[in-house]
């Protein structure tokens, strides 16, 4: 459904330099530099899928969704979704796939929302009975409808989010590109949001890929992810899978008794390393081959109530290899 093959995309970046006469000098002559933004990069998204996209600033994450959405052409390689190139913008491909970028607002301000949907309704060419059962079903799991006739403006941030939600679903696309979709939102309304995609996917499967900075984001929403690194692909495969092929430990958790026999453990160098220790809790750092000998001399300790092995925060790792050079 969604495939490219060695996508690229160069920005052609104007240098400033500082100060009066640097502005001055800009006028006539300028450096540029050139800034890959996505490299080579070669995915497949089928389906059914909601696949994340993970990433520093400025890593290519929305470059690669305005490829991918017919916003900008790339500098080099190919791409088809559902059968398409993008770029080429033709109409029966817009109107299958959708773009929300958290950011960014599609609706008109000053208007209710359930004019703008209207105005959709005629952009898309819905059919009547397509379009009254589509904003019904989004309205009621939304639970929006009694925001319905008041204006954009007046709705707090979170409304507004659903009603935008409702704006790039109305349509039924096969395609949906989520570009920051919980940025700025209360828990609440994070949670409800996160709920109502990945009740929308099981029952319409369209194939979704999700940006975010926010972990449990995609955590909850997704079970593959992508990794960007400086516009390349360094990571695509099962979200479980981060964990056993970046993280070279696991975590042990230990409680005791009282905080005087948690301060008394002592962990050889070569097992582990005490990361916590805190009302008698402690956690430790121990390489995956140690794990065994590690829980071991542990148990042996005075004092031990309880011990439990877990996986380091999948967050962590994810922010490791993001920051790597």
């Amino acid at each position: 459904m969604i495939k490219t093959n060695r996508i690229s995309k160069i920005f052609r970046v104007h240098v400033k330099e500082p100060g009066l006469y640097g502005s001055v000098k800009s006028l006539f002559s300028r450096n540029w530099i050139e800034k890959n933004a996505v490299h080579d990069v070669t995915i497949s998204i089928g389906e059914g899928e909601i696949v994340g996209l993970v990433g520093a600033n400025g890593a290519g994450k929305t470059t690669l969704v305005k490829m991918l959405s017919g916003i900008i052409s790339p500098s080099s390689g190919s791409a088809t979704v559902l059968g398409y190139n993008p770029w080429d913008r033709h109409n029966d491909f817009r109107r299958q796939i959708a773009l929300i970028m958290g950011q960014k607002a599609q609706l008109w301000w000053d208007l209710p929302a359930e004019d703008c949907f209207i105005l959709l309704k005629e952009i898309y060419r819905i059919p009547e009975n397509t379009y009254n059962e589509n904003l019904a079903y989004l309205t009621e799991t939304l639970n929006v409808k009694d925001q319905l006739n008041i204006q954009i403006r007046r709705l707090s941030l979170g409304e507004r989010m659903k009603m935008e939600l409702i704006a790039a679903l109305l349509h039924d696309p096969r395609v949906v590109f989520l570009d920051e979709p919980t940025i700025g939102l209360d828990l609440t309304a994070q949670r409800s949001i996160r709920r109502f995609l990945l009740n929308y996917r099981q029952k319409n499967r369209p194939a979704m890929i999700v940006t975010s900075h926010y972990m449990e984001d995609i955590e909850q929403l997704c079970k593959r992810i992508i990794i960007l690194r400086h516009g390349s692909v360094v990571y695509d495969g099962e979200l479980s899978g981060v964990s056993r092929g970046f993280a070279d430990h696991r975590i042990i958790s230990v409680t005791f008794n009282d905080d005087n026999a948690a301060a008394g453990l002592k962990i050889p160098e070569r097992l582990g390393t005490v990361m916590t220790s805190s009302q008698g809790i402690v956690e430790i750092k121990v390489r995956r081959e140690s794990i065994a000998e590690a829980a071991s001399f542990i148990l042996k300790r005075k004092g031990v109530n309880d011990l439990t092995i877990k996986e380091e925060d999948i967050g962590n790792i994810i922010e490791s290899i993001i920051r790597e050079s």
